[in-house]
């Protein structure tokens, strides 16, 4: 039998600190042991993507190495008892694009412990046009929710929010009937996050500088907040009392200055959000929610689809704040 081959971006370390990337071909034989072999139809672009792609020790340990922590594709052989070949499956988070090879490629091999059925009403390109943003973003809502998030808490506010986690998390409020407030640093996209669901749109920079102030004028009833840093801590500073904010992502910074007064006075809470190492009934269970009650018709209105030939275009403009919504990555075109 013919070995099978397939294409991959792959990104190498030419010398030290310096990175690069080519589409290679690569052999299914060559992949990592694992229990389920897959076809992939579809990946998205990710913040975390981008960092791998251009070198992050943080994210990548080794290279050469093919990104992607997210794919949807097709079972075509498994030794596991839980997946049958012709099924259509979801792998995101875990170690895939991180130090396993991703779904930047056409083929993955993964544990079947990392793999999840694709729900039939939401379809392999609908949930990758969520992606691991979508995805984040849905676990944000939840546990806001969880926390006492209600539709009498005041607005909600989202950070980022032409990027992928905090557009989703837009739409996613407005579906469950809140009123959000976006907050974003690209003045063409106001129109949209008015269109997708915000009652009101402002810019970064009020959320931004820094304040020796330890409160600020009480202003939210919750918060989706995906860049971190001061404006994370401007954010907690303006809840509302006893309201929370889902901190997932650090495009401003991973540090902030902070002050325990916003706790003590106003008992508020932080609450942070992984998506990687969630259990796998956890993932299965969103992954079904975002396919039933949370399901969003028009995604469409915020995916651009690419191919291969704009792959490292589009992981350059996540990496540095360029790009609005989401990059869907049709690993067959």
């Amino acid at each position: 039998m013919e070995p099978l081959k397939f294409k991959a971006l792959q990104i190498s370390e030419v010398s030290e600190n310096k990175f690069e990337s080519e589409l290679i071909e690569r052999d299914v034989n060559d992949l990592p042991a694992g229990d389920v072999l897959i076809e992939v139809y579809y990946s998205s672009v990710n913040y975390k993507d981008a960092l791998s792609a251009n070198g992050n020790k943080g994210v990548t340990r080794q290279y050469p190495h093919t990104p992607g922590i997210d794919s949807a594709g097709i079972v075509r052989a498994t030794s596991s008892d839980l997946f049958q070949e012709g099924e259509e499956v979801i792998v995101n988070g875990y170690d895939l694009g991180m130090n396993t090879a991703g779904g930047f490629g056409q083929f993955v091999r993964v544990p079947a412990a990392w793999v999840v059925s694709c729900p039939r009403e939401l379809g392999m390109r609908n949930s990758m046009i969520l992606g691991t943003a979508g995805f984040t973003a849905a676990l944000c809502i939840e546990k806001l929710i969880v926390n006492g998030l209600s539709i009498d808490s005041g607005n909600v506010l989202v950070t980022g929010a032409s990027g992928g986690v905090g557009i989703v998390a837009v739409m996613l409020l407005n579906k469950l009937g809140f009123q959000v407030v976006a907050s974003t640093g690209k003045t063409t996209n106001h129109n949209l996050l008015k269109e997708l669901g915000a009652i009101e749109v402002i810019d970064r920079s009020e959320l931004s500088e820094t304040s020796a102030r330890p409160l600020l004028k009480e202003r939210w009833g919750g918060a989706v907040d995906v860049v971190g840093g001061d404006t994370l801590f401007n954010v907690i500073k303006a809840l509302n009392y006893g309201t929370s904010v889902a901190a997932c992502g650090l495009v401003q910074s991973v540090a902030f200055q902070a002050s325990v007064l916003p706790f003590i006075l106003r008992g508020v809470n932080l609450l942070g959000i992984d998506s990687v190492e969630l259990s796998l009934e956890r993932k299965k269970a969103v992954w079904e929610r975002l396919a039933s009650d949370w399901y969003l018709p028009n995604l469409e209105r915020i995916c651009t689809e690419i191919g291969f030939d704009q792959l490292e275009e589009s992981l350059m403009k996540v990496l540095h704040g360029e790009a609005t919504g989401r990059y869907l990555l049709n690993l067959q075109r």
